[in-house]
């Protein structure tokens, strides 16, 4: 799907929610998806900087608040405000901003809050409407309520490790995947509970809070291991760059004449039709010998995955793969409908044309500061009437004190200096 209608005069699905983002990295994927759907979303970070300004890698290698490629991916889109809720007046301001808020996304520990005061059923007293999101590693009850926890540590607790890694390596461990994807998984589920609270404080405008535990997140997307033990008592072997299966199968990972890796999923071919389509390929380039016999057709069409004509497919599929291109496979077996495919590093999709020139992926972000623009990641998903936006990069620290605290809330100048002198802002 190509939108191109003029995507800048069209509302966005999320532009009448005011949203205030007290999360740390644990959670500000989650305000950034909402904030890319079209929300107000205003992080109010400590005077210091959020936690991720100070996590690398950084803009020319500078360490800086406003440096780090971290930060700027997940905070698209979003405001900054400084302020100390630790104080009692940064905690009165807090309150001041939760009267006009529809959202508060927080990941402070359990309790924090309640601590200074600002826990959902004080804000709830202030905003009734209001739908509070907390997100934490393990949930506000029950025994792990209160242990520390990291990306790693919630992927390992949650399964998913259990599932990854290598099976041609004796005794190999678990492997975590990269990318904080125990954090992505946590904020995903995260904004799914807060919009269904919305729905609800929209038809009976009643505020709710949401817990959401990253632990349980991940829990639930352990794929097949969670349903093979809850009924059979059996856990999945993790297999090569492969899904985990309670047998062993033969890995579908093959080299080409150029050296690269590609991933042959669909082998042997589900149907008969991409069967004849597959030899007839292999067989313009005489590489089809001994395939040809009807053994192989009745294997397809009995669906049988293993044994000695199983072997022999797939040495015929190695030594295909190997006498050419990774590219040309890849085009090739998509062409007759199997699911084959280069195994690329994350910077070649940059090159991909499908999501460079039809899909729009990687949208130019201005960064004025620095006279620059910069590719990003782009839309999760495209929306025909209510699109995705890129509309202003990561706000520098602090970068809309002033309009939102003095214009829109009302301090004087001198309560401004007043703040900034007790380091309140």
């Amino acid at each position: 799907m190509t939108i191109t209608s003029n995507l800048d005069s069209q509302p966005q699905a999320l532009e009448d929610l005011v949203v205030i983002d007290l999360t740390d990295e644990k959670g500000m994927y989650m305000g950034k998806m909402m904030a890319d759907m079209g929300a107000r979303v205003t992080i109010v970070e400590p005077p210091a900087g959020h936690p991720a300004r100070h996590i690398g890698p950084f803009y020319q290698d500078k360490p800086d608040p406003n440096n780090s490629l971290l930060f700027w991916y997940h905070n698209t889109n979003k405001e900054s405000v400084t302020l100390d809720i630790t104080t009692g007046r940064g905690a009165a301001i807090l309150k001041e901003m939760v009267k006009k808020a529809d959202v508060l996304l927080e990941s402070f520990a359990p309790g924090y809050l309640e601590s200074l005061g600002l826990g959902y059923e004080e804000l709830s007293k202030i905003n009734p409407k209001l739908v509070m999101t907390s997100l934490t590693p393990f949930g506000q009850t029950g025994p792990y309520r209160d242990m520390k926890a990291s990306d790693l540590v919630s992927m390992a607790m949650g399964g998913i490790m259990a599932s990854c890694g290598y099976d041609h390596i004796e005794d190999a461990p678990p492997i975590a995947s990269d990318g904080w994807m125990g954090y992505a998984t946590g904020c995903n589920f995260g904004v799914m509970g807060t919009m269904t609270a919305v729905i609800y404080r929209d038809f009976t405008g009643q505020g709710q809070w949401v817990d959401v535990s990253i632990h349980e997140s991940l829990s639930c997307t352990t794929e097949a291991a969670m349903p093979n033990w809850f009924f059979d008592r059996k856990v999945p072997i993790r297999q090569t760059g492969r899904h985990h299966g309670l047998t062993p199968t033969p890995s579908t990972q093959f080299t080409s004449s150029d050296g690269k890796l590609v991933n042959g999923f669909d082998i042997p071919p589900r149907s008969l039709d991409r069967w004849n389509r597959m030899v007839n390929w292999m067989d313009e380039k005489e590489m089809a010998e001994g395939l040809k016999d009807d053994k192989y057709r009745e294997m397809i069409s009995q669906g049988v995955r293993s044994g000695p004509e199983m072997d022999f497919l797939r040495e015929r599929i190695e030594d295909f793969i190997a006498a050419q291109p990774a590219d040309e496979s890849y085009h090739g077996g998509q062409q007759i409908r199997l699911a084959w495919a280069v195994i690329r590093s994350p910077e070649e999709n940059l090159d991909d044309e499908h999501f460079r020139d039809d899909r729009g992926f990687f949208p130019e972000v201005e960064h004025p500061e620095l006279g620059k623009s910069f590719a990003y990641p782009g839309h999760p998903a495209m929306f025909s009437k209510t699109p995705w936006r890129m509309r202003r990069r990561a706000p520098l620290l602090g970068e809309d004190n002033e309009r939102v605290l003095s214009q829109e809330m009302g301090l004087s100048p001198s309560d401004m200096v007043l703040l900034r002198e007790s380091k309140v802002i």
